[in-house]
């Protein structure tokens, strides 16, 4: 193979995991706030749930758009198939984002906040859900024919393993959402949601172990990577890992800590990312299109690769500023 060939669709592989990555860390919190909200007590509590995203979400979904786009750049055979395999989960996330941000703009200046307030809570569950079932069918694999294209039927999506990624992706939004009020809400508030991320890491992580456990026992091709050297040493690390990091969350929690759970989640999910893309990797539908099959051309990347050379620091520079100003307590609706 040609190694310009070989080299750049694996930098794009690598920056659509950035792209990935950020977007779920992100909007993740947004999402797991906004399912946290349906809980809320009374509308006070819920304004105060929403005030604490009022001025960075919109700036966190820029992350999903911009890998939208460079899937279809960098590569366009992948983007068609599992848009077109994955259509209905796509549309609920779709839906209720839409749900979510209309919320955010109208629930305000409502006198009548009730509808809002689902739209808020609901519109983000329906995201997570939907994105869950998207990651959950990929996992499981699309059926395609000998050049890429998908044969499979309107619900390959559904299956019991593709609900139960749903259900733990649900529960690691509704753990980093509850780090994140930790760091933004005081009071009674602030010690509702230790107890939320108490309960939702449990949750989360024994979705995690059944879906590390079950996985090589259900995929071959995982199964043989998974005990092949030296990357059995890797793989068996993170489990390791994650299990520590679970109990040093679980104890910032016991022991009431602002800082040091959110901190803990963020590397949970990092490691989670980090051994789901050596697990998929070097195909960008697990078993079926590897990235080099899917790839456009050498200077369509090149390309690609020079324009978002120039958008990513301008990109994390506004975030980490929006973050900057914008830190602190919310101790009200304003």
């Amino acid at each position: 193979m040609d190694p310009l060939k070989y080299f750049l669709p694996q930098v794009w592989f690598t920056i659509l995991a950035l792209f990935l990555f950020l977007y779920v860390m992100l909007d993740g919190f947004d999402l797991g706030v906004g399912i946290l909200s349906i809980t809320a007590s009374d509308d006070e509590r819920r304004g105060i749930l929403m005030t604490s995203l009022g001025n960075v979400w919109d700036a966190n979904e820029t992350w999903l758009v911009l890998m939208g786009g460079a899937l279809f750049g960098a590569f366009p055979l992948a983007y068609g198939t599992i848009l077109q395999a994955l259509y209905i989960p796509i549309m609920i996330m779709i839906f209720g984002l839409i749900f979510r941000a209309v919320a955010f703009e109208f629930r305000e200046h409502s006198e009548t906040k009730f509808l809002w307030n689902i739209a808020f809570g609901g519109g983000s569950f329906l995201a997570a859900i939907g994105q869950g079932f998207a990651l959950g069918a990929i996992l499981e694999g699309i059926a395609v024919d000998s050049a890429g294209h998908f044969i499979g039927g309107t619900w390959d999506w559904l299956s019991l393993r593709s609900l139960l990624v749903a259900l733990t992706l649900i529960q690691g939004y509704v753990l980093i959402g509850s780090t994140y009020l930790i760091l933004k809400t005081e009071g009674e508030l602030q010690t509702t949601h230790y107890s939320t991320a108490r309960i939702s890491a449990i949750t989360t992580f024994v979705g995690a172990v059944y879906l590390t456990v079950t996985t090589p026992i259900f995929s071959e091709s995982v199964r043989t990577k998974l005990f092949e050297a030296p990357l059995v040493y890797i793989f068996a690390s993170i489990p390791l890992l994650g299990a520590l990091l679970i109990f040093l969350l679980l104890k910032s929690l016991y022991l009431e800590q602002e800082n040091s759970p959110f901190v803990w989640t963020l590397l949970l999910f990092f490691i989670s990312f980090l051994g789901l893309g050596l697990v998929v990797f070097p195909y960008i539908i697990p078993t079926q299109i590897t990235i080099y099959q899917a790839a456009a051309s050498p200077s369509s990347l090149v390309f690609m690769i020079i324009f978002v050379g120039f958008l990513i620091p301008i990109m994390l520079a506004y975030n980490i500023y929006n973050y900057i100003v914008f830190r602190g307590k919310v101790i009200d609706l304003h």
